[in-house]
This record gives structure tokens, sequence and C-alpha cells, in this order.
């Protein structure tokens, strides 16, 4: 797909790596480290879990998903990625710098690809870059913390209890909506989805929360949270 300078520029805008820079101050940073632009259809392996990772990629426009496949066979999505987004960003440099996990198209999508090396010339001219490089890099340094205290919970009511709990501190509420559906959760978990449906209605029937389409009630905080032990 082509994409002009100018829409470019205007897409890298809304990217973090480029949080708080102007047009002008982006496409200066960009010269001669402009990468090369690829386009991916759905279900599309971008990236397996073990490869090299040579380039910043940054996804523009579609989605893609990264998973972890253990050695059953069983599937356990990380997290769906949405535009405009760098993939991987924590694993660019470093001794280990290999995609910890496969990461496919979860629907058309475009990517920037800038290499390594171009993009390490980048940070060195930019220091805006480089501060919003480092941020990016710390906050997914968090997610992945975060990520394994969730799969570190071996019973599904304490991976919804977590779950649930994070969702009521981002909203400062004990009520509140959830962004995922029920086969969203199964593939996050890693379980089958009947299993989720089954565990939400225990924890209705047993009052600790209460449910109406996609709205969550905490009615027993302490009892929601005694699942995380």
């Amino acid at each position: 797909m082509s994409i002009s300078e100018e829409s470019l520029i205007e897409l890298l805008e809304e990217c973090t790596l480029f949080k708080g820079m102007s047009p002008q101050e982006i496409s200066l940073a960009l010269s001669g480290h402009m990468g090369r632009i690829h386009s991916y259809a759905r279900d599309a392996m971008i990236a397996q879990a073990g490869d090299e990772v040579s380039f910043l990629h940054i996804l523009l426009k579609g989605s893609v998903k990264g998973e972890m496949v253990d050695f059953t066979g069983k599937v356990i999505k990380i997290e769906d990625i949405h535009p405009v987004r760098p993939l991987a960003p924590a694993f660019l440099f470093g001794s280990q710098n290999r995609y910890p996990v496969n990461i496919s198209s979860g629907e058309d999508a475009v990517i920037l690809s800038i290499p390594r090396d171009r993009f390490l010339i980048m940070l060195q001219k930019s220091e805006k870059v480089l501060e919003n490089f480092v941020n990016a890099v710390s906050s997914r340094g968090q997610f992945l913390s975060n990520k394994i205290k969730f799969l570190s919970f071996t019973t599904i009511k304490g991976k919804l209890a977590q779950y649930f709990l994070d969702l009521s501190r981002q909203s400062a509420s004990n009520s509140f909506l959830l962004p995922h559906s029920q086969w969203q959760l199964s593939e996050l978990f890693g379980v089958a989805r009947p299993s989720i449906g089954r565990a939400i209605s225990e924890l209705n029937r047993e009052g600790i929360i209460r449910t109406e389409g996609k709205r969550i009630d905490i009615l027993d905080h302490p009892g929601l949270t005694s699942y995380l032990k």
C-alpha cells in the first residue's frame, strides 16, 4: 500500500514515539530514516516467537495480535494491538532481542518498518523521540509485569478477580463496563469460553458481583479479593 509522506506524518502524530512533536519535527526526525511500508492480509504471520527484532515496526492501520503457544499447542492471547503503536519496542535492543510471542494480523494491517540501525541514529538526533522511546519501553515493562502477575493465578475466578479489580481501579468505581466479550476473555485467560461463563455465574450466585449485560457491579470487594490468595 502506498501512503504519502503527509499522510504518514499525520498517522505518526498519534504514535507514542512521536508524542508532543509537530509535523515538521516528525518529518525532520524521519529524514533519511523513513523505512518501508508493508501491507498484511488478515491472519498473516508478521513475526514468530524467537525471530530477531531487526526492525522497529509501527502499526499504522488495522490490528495485530500477540499470542503465545505452549508446548501442548494451547494458544494464549497476550494482547490485541491497535494503531498507531510500535510493536515489541522493548525487544528492539539488548542481548535477547527476539520476539517473545507470535505476532499476526487480526485484520488487514499496514506497518511501517524502520531498520534498527536507522532508528538508533534517529534516537541520537532527536531528544524527544529518545524520551518517548524510553517511556514506551518502560510502559511495556510495566504491562508485562502486570501480565505475568495476572497469568500467575491458577484458577479462573482468580483471573476474573484480578481483571475485575483492575477495571474497578481504572474507573475509580465498583461499577464498570466490560471492554471484552467472554470469547475475548477466554483467549486472554487461555481457557475455554464456557468456563468463563460458569465462573461469572458462580460469582453472581455467591453475591460477590452482579452482572447486567456488559455491566459489572462489585458487591463484595473483600470476597472478590479473597480469590487472589
